[in-house]
């Protein structure tokens, strides 16, 4: 960690350091470019479908759940230990059928993420490429997204390569 932390104030001296001759920057408004790209914009309401088709799977299972609860509760008194066992096992099983559910659509390697990475990675990836060939194109040593820099107190227009990249892209 140490190591690390040293690192990154090395870099940041060094960038403190240079003049603005010795390298220029341009910044892009990555939501921006985004939101203004319909491809972008009709995976995203895929994602979104998809997941609140999944949520409602999710849902209608988890409402069995508390319908096999409930009626456990009410007629208990009235099974046997056996059927009270049985019951119970079954509440269970069910229950994990809701874990496994959510665990399987939208965990760390769920299908939700899956399918957002097919989806929005190529476009992210077309992004990506339309800016590095505006840097390489006007020779920009660094290229930051504007968004991402919490320490950006003020960014001139001028340097700011958003609409080139949409117009690279054919967006606007």
């Amino acid at each position: 960690m140490k190591k690390i932390v040293l690192t990154l104030f090395l870099v940041a001296l060094s960038i403190a350091t240079m003049t603005a001759k010795d390298f220029s920057v341009a910044y892009v408004d990555l939501q921006y470019v985004l939101k203004n790209l319909p491809q972008y914009e009709s995976a995203n309401d895929q994602l979104s479908l998809i997941s609140k088709r999944w949520q409602k799977e999710i849902d209608a299972a988890a409402q069995e759940a508390r319908v096999m609860v409930a009626n456990y509760q009410t007629e208990q008194i009235f099974l046997s230990p056996e059927m009270k066992k049985k019951r119970e096992e079954e509440i269970l099983a069910k229950e994990n059928e809701v874990l496994e559910l959510k665990r399987k659509y939208f965990g760390a390697d769920g299908e939700l993420y899956k399918k957002r990475e097919a989806l929005l990675k190529p476009i992210q990836d077309e992004v990506y490429a339309a800016i590095q060939e505006i840097a390489n194109e006007k020779r920009y040593d660094v290229v930051k997204d504007r968004t991402a820099d919490p320490a950006l107190i003020y960014m001139s227009n001028k340097l700011d390569i958003s609409d080139k990249v949409l117009e690279k892209l054919g967006a606007k």
